[in-house]
């Protein structure tokens, strides 16, 4: 089992260096690019078929927002840096990070649909209004969640590796003397601390909806389609929840495979926590970059 994981492991490798070394990133992102204005031109005309009373037509609607969700991941995004940075920084079980990334997409579309119908219903915004609000504020504001989240794993690495060379500290909970709790538990503190990074996880990547949802969610307002557009918009998210799944198997299989290894031959146990110290900074240098663009 681990010389698969050892293999896969570098298969991932090699992968991320043809994205990232060798300007595979740049074609992705093109041919996701050329496929989701294809989407939207389908979608138009299934739309209209939809208007006009061909009950057929929703089937093929919400494929082609299970396509274009697919495809909108598959090119740039943060949720992926977000969900993959995470998973090789810290040992998660490959469920509960797959879970995460499927949570992070629905609430993605939720975060869409809330927008459209507040922004229309209370605020009677524009398209172009509401377009810009989750551009100019809410993509900012997620890019910026994303990089703390990255500086605190990265923080979090180093506080571990300080420990690490300070040596093994007493464990919490029951005292041998008096028999009696002074403080939390091991397992106790990681549930707590599961539970706060799996809102923040969740939270940073919901911030910024999809801008394709949006549009979705207008023109089938607009149609009077809104359940069809409200279906519509949560199956972008399963769409896109296929790629970051895909990246959450592939950030714990990294883990498990290639990182677990070099752990196990560095000495003492600090391995791991440098790991996690640079898979922060590479989430909060990225997500810096982001936020530096879309201001």
């Amino acid at each position: 089992m681990r010389a698969v994981l050892l293999i896969a492991g570098l298969a991932l490798l090699a992968v991320a260096g043809w994205l990232w070394g060798l300007g595979g990133a740049a074609e992705v992102a093109r041919w996701a690019a050329e496929g989701q204005s294809e989407v939207q031109t389908a979608l138009a005309g299934v739309l209209r078929d939809l208007r006009a009373g061909d009950t057929a037509a929703l089937s093929g609607l919400l494929g082609l927002c299970f396509a274009y969700g697919f495809l909108h991941a598959a090119g740039p995004g943060h949720g992926k840096l977000l969900i993959g940075g995470y998973g090789v920084g810290r040992k998660v079980p490959l469920l509960r990070l797959s879970l995460l990334a499927l949570g992070g997409s629905l609430a993605q579309a939720a975060t869409a649909v809330g927008l459209v119908y507040a922004g229309v219903l209370a605020f009677e915004l524009t398209r172009q209004r509401m377009v810009g609000l989750a551009e100019q504020v809410m993509a900012p504001a997620s890019y910026g969640a994303i990089a703390l989240i990255g500086l605190w794993l990265a923080a979090r690495g180093a506080r571990r590796l300080l420990a690490a060379r300070r040596g093994p500290a007493a464990a919490p909970g029951a005292c041998q003397g008096c028999g009696h709790r002074h403080g939390p538990t091991a397992d106790e503190v990681a549930r707590v601390h599961g539970a706060r990074d799996a809102v923040a996880l969740v939270g940073a990547v919901a911030l910024r909806p999809c801008t394709g949802a949006l549009f979705l969610l207008i023109v089938t307002w607009r149609m009077g389609l809104e359940g069809a557009g409200i279906a519509g918009a949560f199956v972008m998210g399963l769409g896109t929840a296929s790629v970051t799944v895909a990246v959450a198997v592939a950030a714990v299989t990294l883990r498990e495979g290639l990182v677990a290894r070099l752990a196990a031959r560095a000495p003492g146990a600090t391995a791991l926590p440098v790991i996690e110290i640079g898979a922060g900074a590479v989430v909060a240098l990225l997500a810096a970059q982001l936020l530096a663009a879309a201001l």
